[in-house]
């Protein structure tokens, strides 16, 4: 059994179908439209935005599940995920900090890895400053995808154990007494 392949099939599982179809869009984008587009265009950040989208609905998913936010905090329109991963909010945040959490349950060579990938998959991308416009190549818009898709596999295959449903399914259920 390949076990690569096994690992990439658990993650895809465990996406919701929401991530899927960003991740399914912007590989038809790259593989259908502009493979065959004569057009060269200055900027292909629009080719980045539906990994770096399914990366954020991916780590809150992930992140409500093992238990590092709770439901309300993954449905709130006010949760800042980059805030929460910043390393430079890390004291300031204390337990609420996320790059923390990554660091106490799988080292800080993830939470480094998570953050980098938000910065320069989302941050760098987004914003528009008009002093500094981010414009990047085709071939940066991939290398970006690739470290999206590369980090969440990883991030899935290091903090999926984590998981607390089924203690938390068992701790819920009700207990009959046993009477005599």
């Amino acid at each position: 059994m390949d076990t690569k392949n096994s690992v990439r099939n658990e993650f895809w599982d465990y996406l919701s179908q929401n991530q899927k179809d960003l991740l399914l869009e912007g590989d038809y984008l790259i593989n259908n439209v502009i493979s065959s587009c004569p057009y060269k265009f200055k900027d292909y950040s629009f080719l980045v935005f539906p990994y770096a989208k399914a990366y954020e609905g991916y780590l809150k998913t992930l992140f409500k599940d093992i238990g590092f936010i709770s439901h309300l905090d993954y449905i709130s329109d006010h949760l800042r995920l980059g805030k929460l991963l910043s390393p430079f909010l890390m004291v300031r945040l204390g337990e609420k900090s996320l790059y923390k959490k990554i660091i106490n349950n799988a080292g800080k060579e993830l939470a480094e890895e998570i953050w980098m990938t938000w910065k320069g998959g989302r941050n760098q991308i987004f914003h528009y400053f008009p002093h500094n416009l981010k414009s990047i190549s085709f071939e940066e818009s991939q290398k970006i995808i690739t470290q999206i898709t590369q980090t969440m596999e990883k991030t899935h295959q290091s903090l999926i154990q984590l998981n607390p449903k089924s203690k938390f399914q068992m701790s819920n259920q009700i207990q009959i007494p046993n009477i005599k």
